[in-house]
């Protein structure tokens, strides 16, 4: 018997700086082309400021510098990543979006066997080709770091 499979058992995989990641589909919205960003003060300095989408404010994540990365100017190449937390919607800029694979939690190496003390990292799936590192978003942002968007957001 064939097991239907469910939407949390498919990622987006999308890469930065050469790297793949993955996020839960469940957690994605949509996927959108560059737009402009417009600058939030006395955001967190990883907030790149704010995307109106379909009239919903929406904090843009500079992922590069949330995961330690080198840091480059946002590109009209580049994608927004429009998806949710548990308490809010967020978009996070990414080089590219590849795919959507298919990949159970049970497939999913744990992070500390690979690179002890990782932050946001939920797993780790390895190809052929290399390693996808599985983000969760409600790590992304710390109790402090949601309270100062917060208050960016409502003196914006």
């Amino acid at each position: 018997m064939e097991m239907e499979m469910e939407k949390s058992d498919f990622l987006v995989i999308f890469t930065l700086a050469d790297q793949r990641y993955a996020i839960p589909l469940r957690t994605v919205d949509k996927v959108v082309r560059m737009v402009a960003i417009t600058l939030l003060p006395h955001a967190p300095d990883f907030i790149l400021g704010v995307i109106n989408f379909k009239g919903q404010v929406i904090p843009v994540i500079n992922i590069r510098r949330r995961f330690f990365l080198p840091e480059r100017k946002v590109a009209i190449s580049d994608q927004l990543v429009i998806a949710h937390t548990a308490r809010r919607p967020v978009a996070l800029v990414v080089d590219a979006v590849l795919d959507v694979i298919a990949s159970a939690e049970q497939d999913w190496i744990a992070p500390e066997s690979i690179l002890p003390n990782v932050e946001y990292v939920d797993g780790v799936i390895k190809l052929t080709d290399g390693l996808i590192f599985i983000h969760d978003l409600n790590k992304f942002l710390s109790l402090d770091e949601e309270s100062f968007l917060d208050q960016a957001l409502e003196n914006a």
